[in-house]
């Protein structure tokens, strides 16, 4: 299986619900990155890095 940019949000979707099943003191922090990465990876700024 070859994990593509349509696989990543799932994963860490997945992960992050783990560590808050675990954890769920950092519920705010896991929040917070994956909604800062999400936007970022919106926006494009992964792509621009790939030059």
């Amino acid at each position: 299986m070859t994990i593509t940019a349509a696989h990543i949000q799932p994963i860490v979707a997945l992960i992050a619900g783990l560590i808050i099943l675990i954890m769920p003191r950092f519920l705010n922090l896991i929040v917070a990155i994956y909604l800062i990465v999400t936007g970022l990876a919106g926006l494009g700024v992964f792509k621009m890095l790939h030059m």
